[in-house]
């Protein structure tokens, strides 16, 4: 007896065999097409189209084979087609939604689901695909419904519990998210990406009892094959370069694909045309750092333009940095394919992405290649894994020369620190008392505003070790959600009899209040295995010192960078026991802790971290030797650049 296969195989290449009814062959094209064997599920439709050109169950699977081939236009053009011929076609308008949110046409996108659950209100998947467009434009609100109606219809849609999670930690829901999370990974346990989600929402909850094992969970998922672990989450983890190397181009895969072919150059003039893209052109730390490089390229060998795919906020800063640009375009409603169109329209030779993997990025831009030549750098301290990106501006410290091997990305040296600063950052002339911070008057002020997923266990530990060698010290943390201060409570009251009250949280404040505060404190306290990055050099700019231990990746060596270039090496640690050590003497010993906050405030404007002008020659310096390597169509290699005189 014949299987559908042989039958299916005989039917169209033997002119005698018994022909398949259509009902039979398009069941037969879309097990081949689940198979992945797409092939053979095209040439069964393309035979049914023959006989039947507007047969909407074709054209739907034809269109859904070309997305996984990678033709996505062809894809929206057979799908199109065939809500054409059947308007009523449900599972096509999901589909034809799926493929153009790939695109980054997100209106069109929802508009597609919403179609589809209008004809099939019980289609769960269309219900969680359209929360992930609304997620995805900030639509927080009613993602979270969309995604609450998905779950209601299919109690086991573990990718849609995956997807209300994310969306309730996004809304400051965290509770709800793990509870979320964890509903997933009860109805599948494999799903990768919930458990890294969960390992991440644990790590903002400081939540710390099940970190150890979900770590393993995730770096063994990843060496195993899994590409479904998201590689900003396995920076915050304690991996090593080879396996966020690993992570990244296993998730670029998947996520993005292959790069498309490199534009080619196109000159209007002599200059170097620079196109910075991000979403963080606003009230965002990103942007602390940035803007005043913007202002400070020579325009002589330099045109800058702004491309922003993020929120206008309204705020000062946001009118700031338009004005610091030759050009800023808008391209938050714009397609990846518009974005990258618009970009190569506009003459640029190098493409800076500014966000990496980080929340709200469109790595799918750069995929597309827009420009001649693409560089990461600032928004995310690791490799992305795909060959889009042709460099990465590093420095020594953060990621050596002999670690080029775990970056897909040529690495570019720049001198002194790979870190931009403003030193026209104000900082409010009024610095608060300590009673106004919650305070006490005369104890050393330990201090440490990173983010609470930064805060590990081991690092806890030693913080608390250093409050009981301190008479009446506390630590002054950031404020964060309502659990993860009773967590953090909870926890330091568990390694010292009255620890929860030498804990005091600082609110969030504008930044130039946020600076001025930073000089109440004593010592900045850095976390491993990610370290403070911006807040780093916040603590630094306001006159605090800091103290790190130089971690394994890019990732955790940021502020030993930071310190050597503020001319403070003496702070950088290699072990946590050195760590440790020196930050407990330097808290027994004012005389000397207070020299050393003399030589911060005295060289603040002379060492190569705070000079914005020395940075800005050594990063054109930079652009200028991609840019000839390019014309002299060499391939991008790694590179040093020499100090300025």
């Amino acid at each position: 007896m014949h299987t559908r296969a042989e039958a299916a195989r005989s039917s169209y290449t033997d002119p005698v065999a018994q022909p398949l009814t259509l009902e039979e062959a398009l069941a037969w094209a879309r097990e081949l097409v689940r198979s992945g064997d797409l092939t053979n599920a095209a040439g069964i439709c393309a035979r049914i189209l023959q006989a039947a050109p507007d047969q909407p169950q074709a054209l739907h699977l034809m269109g859904i084979a070309a997305f996984q081939k990678g033709y996505p236009g062809e894809a929206v053009e057979l799908l199109r087609r065939a809500v054409g011929c059947d308007p009523h076609l449900a599972v096509a308008w999901s589909d034809l939604g799926n493929v153009l949110a790939h695109r980054g046409m997100l209106a069109e996108a929802a508009a597609s689901y919403r179609r589809a659950i209008a004809d099939a209100p019980d289609f769960a998947g269309a219900h969680n695909n359209l929360g992930n467009v609304l997620e995805m434009t900030g639509s927080l609100e009613e993602a979270v419904a969309c995604y609450g109606t998905a779950v209601g219809l299919r109690p086991d849609y573990a990718e849609a519990f995956r997807n209300l999670g994310s969306a309730l930690r996004r809304l400051g829901r965290p509770d709800e998210a793990v509870a979320a999370l964890r509903a997933a990974l009860a109805t599948n346990p494999g799903l990768a990406a919930a458990t890294a989600q969960l390992a991440y929402q644990l790590k903002e909850l400081c939540d710390w009892n099940q970190l150890d094992g979900l770590t393993a969970e995730l770096i063994e998922l990843v060496e195993a094959g899994s590409r479904a672990v998201n590689p900003f989450v396995f920076l915050s983890l304690d991996t090593t370069p080879a396996q966020q190397l690993l992570c990244a181009r296993r998730w670029a895969a998947a996520q993005l694909g292959a790069a498309g072919q490199r534009a080619a150059a196109s000159k209007g003039d002599d200059r170097i045309t620079i196109g910075y893209l991000s979403a963080d052109f606003q009230e965002h730390a990103t942007a602390h750092l940035i803007a005043e490089l913007f202002r400070l390229h020579d325009r002589r060998r330099f045109r800058v333009i702004g491309y922003s795919y993020g929120r206008d906020d309204g705020s000062a800063a946001r009118r700031r940095l338009r004005e610091s640009f030759d050009r800023f375009e808008d391209l938050l409603d714009c397609s990846h394919a518009e974005s990258a169109a618009r970009i190569k329209v506009g003459g640029v030779d190098i493409l800076v992405d500014l966000k990496g993997y980080t929340t709200d990025a469109r790595p799918e831009i750069l995929l597309l290649r827009p420009a001649p030549v693409q560089v990461s750098y600032l928004g995310y301290p690791g490799t992305m894994g795909s060959d889009a990106w042709d460099y990465v501006l590093v420095d020594p410290v953060v990621a050596p020369a002999n670690e080029q091997p775990y970056f897909t990305e040529q690495l570019v040296h720049l001198p002194d620190c790979y870190q931009v600063n403003d030193r026209r950052r104000p900082i409010a002339t009024r610095v608060p008392a300590r009673a106004e911070c919650g305070l006490p008057e005369g104890a050393l002020v330990f201090c440490c505003f990173s983010s609470a997923y930064k805060i590990t266990a081991p690092m806890f530990d030693i913080w608390m070790r250093l409050l009981a060698g301190v008479p009446g010290s506390v630590l002054w943390l950031l404020e964060a959600s309502g659990t993860a201060m009773a967590n953090l409570r909870r926890e330091a009251e568990s390694r010292l009899a009255g620890g929860a009250a030498r804990l005091v949280f600082a609110p969030s404040l504008a930044n130039p209040e946020h600076l001025a505060r930073l000089a109440v404190a004593d010592l900045f306290l850095d976390t491993l295995p990610y370290n403070a990055h911006t807040l780093a050099s916040d603590a630094l700019w306001g006159g605090c010192p800091v103290i790190t231990c130089a971690g394994g990746t890019f990732a955790g060596r940021v502020a030993a960078s930071l310190l050597r270039a503020a001319g403070l090496p003496d702070l950088v640690t290699q072990t946590l026991a050195e760590y440790e050590a020196v930050a407990l003497e330097l808290a027994l010993d004012p005389d000397r802790l207070r020299a050393i906050r003399g030589r911060l405030a005295g060289n603040r404007l002379t060492t190569a971290l705070f000079d914005s002008g020395r940075f800005t020659l050594h990063l054109e310096s930079a652009y200028e030797t991609m840019w000839r390597m390019h014309l002299a169509g060499l391939p991008p290699r790694p590179f040093v650049v020499a100090q300025s005189d």
